[in-house]
């Protein structure tokens, strides 16, 4: 028996940064994302040898325990372990033995809400074996407090909703841990027309979420007014983006990605620099009308929307500063599991 998952990677079109805490507990946040046709993979083979081995497929990376509870933690199989301890302590599956193996369609660091993805996708796998009564909801819950809270790694809560859902969704982040989730009905012709006009671009660069998260946070507690009002901008760049999608304006999604990418650049000092500057310049130069960074910034990939016939123009401006396009569809599913 093998069980597998996979759930897509996804582009925050409006409103990053307000699903952190304390904003989203303060003032409540608001995001517009979509995944796209990049997935994180996660394959679990028992074993019966009283060893649980976990596999990054590509990378050479491997690691090995005893077949025991509760793992401790260990740097580059964090995400990992604490998938595996929280589902044997809030679960009671008893000590376990199995391979699990994942793989990511793009580097982790890339903006794309990778590691938040593979623990949708790990955890995905063990809903899966053990036949868990989990809801998608479920889901994006526990995966947010593995990473968040049982993991005390720093971030928002837009993944992992994301992962597990699946297509283009409004999301409203309360205190309380309140998420609601709104599926956005768009018509075909305007995903067809958003994915012709809108330009992937990775700009060869990683970079590390925390210390931008880090930075925000602290603006926030700080009630520092610049980055506050900026995150308050970028909460109604969400809802004008909405409004633009499911109106078929898109004459205006350039307009709303760019108020958002000025307003973005005032929540954390490192959020862009010379690199990503020149290269949304220059991709507004040759045509673009907006874009942004995605994810909390610093590097990574970036979009542009593009329209008219200027796509292949500005790939071809941006790409001689060091990057190169990536190409890329809308996916209308989430988390999916299976077994063979």
């Amino acid at each position: 028996m093998i069980i597998r998952s996979k759930a897509p990677l996804r582009i925050g079109l409006a409103g990053g940064g307000t699903d952190v805490s304390p904003y989203a507990e303060l003032f409540g946040g608001a995001i517009l994302n979509a995944t796209i046709n990049l997935y994180a993979y996660s394959t679990i083979e028992p074993l019966n040898n009283g060893k649980i081995e976990f596999v990054i497929d590509g990378m050479n990376q491997s690691i090995s325990f005893d077949s025991k509870k509760e793992l401790p933690v260990t740097k580059e199989f964090e995400l990992f372990i604490g998938v595996y301890n929280r589902v044997v302590k809030q679960f009671n599956t008893g000590a376990l033995s199995f391979r699990l193996t994942s793989f990511i369609e793009a580097p982790q660091g890339s903006g794309l809400g990778t590691s938040s993805t593979l623990v949708v996708s790990m955890l995905g796998a063990f809903v899966e074996w053990f036949k868990l009564p989990l809801g998608q909801y479920d889901i994006a819950h526990l995966a947010y407090e593995i990473e968040r809270i049982d993991l005390g790694m720093s971030g928002g809560r837009q993944d992992q909703y994301a992962a597990t859902f699946g297509g283009f969704n409004y999301m409203e982040f309360f205190g309380n841990d309140k998420v609601i989730v709104n599926p956005l009905q768009l018509k075909p012709e305007i995903v067809n027309e958003l994915e012709m006009n809108l330009l992937l671009y990775f700009t060869d660069t990683q970079r590390l979420s925390a210390k931008i998260i880090n930075e925000q946070v602290k603006n926030v507690n700080e009630k520092n007014e610049k980055s506050v009002d900026a995150m308050h901008n970028l909460k109604e760049q969400a809802h004008l983006m909405k409004d633009s999608l499911l109106k078929g304006d898109l004459n205006k999604i350039g307009e709303v990605l760019h108020f958002g990418w000025q307003n973005k650049k005032q929540m954390a000092t490192s959020i862009s620099n010379d690199l990503i500057d020149n290269i949304y310049n220059k991709a507004l130069e040759m045509g673009a009308t907006g874009g942004k960074i995605s994810g909390a910034g610093g590097g990574g990939f970036m979009f542009f929307y593009c329209p008219g016939v200027t796509k292949i123009k500005v790939a071809k401006a941006i790409e001689a500063l060091g990057g190169k396009m990536h190409s890329f569809h809308f996916t209308s599913h989430g988390l999916t599991t299976w077994t063979i």
